[in-house]
């Protein structure tokens, strides 16, 4: 199981890294939920990335720490490609099932104008 925890956050990194929305629908589950947006499903997860990928070009992600217990994982990252500013971190602590992301929480230190 740790391995497969493992295996999904790097799918999910590097499908970000790459531009690449349409990975969505294989890393995350058809019911996925995410705690912070408060949405569902990996269609939600594409228009997230795509709207910060639309702000941040060069964004990319770089996995400082991660821990795998279970089916869970928690991951320490840093946001490169922002302009003007220090990398802001994230801690994200995601759930997984059947090779899936099914569930995720997360804070960042990225500030978020209204």
């Amino acid at each position: 199981m740790t391995e497969d925890v493992r295996a999904a956050a790097r799918r999910m990194y590097a499908a970000f890294n790459a531009h690449d929305h349409a990975a969505t629908a294989e890393i995350f589950t058809a019911d996925f939920y995410s705690h912070p947006l408060d949405t569902t499903g990996p269609e939600s997860v594409t228009r997230s990335w795509q709207r910060f990928h639309e702000t941040f070009p060069d964004a990319r992600v770089v996995v400082e720490d991660m821990v795998v217990e279970g089916d869970t994982a928690a991951v320490r990252t840093s946001v490169h490609g922002i302009p003007g500013r220090q990398p802001p971190t994230m801690l994200e602590i995601f759930r997984v099932r059947d090779g899936r992301i099914a569930e995720l929480w997360g804070l960042s230190s990225l500030r978020r104008d209204s």
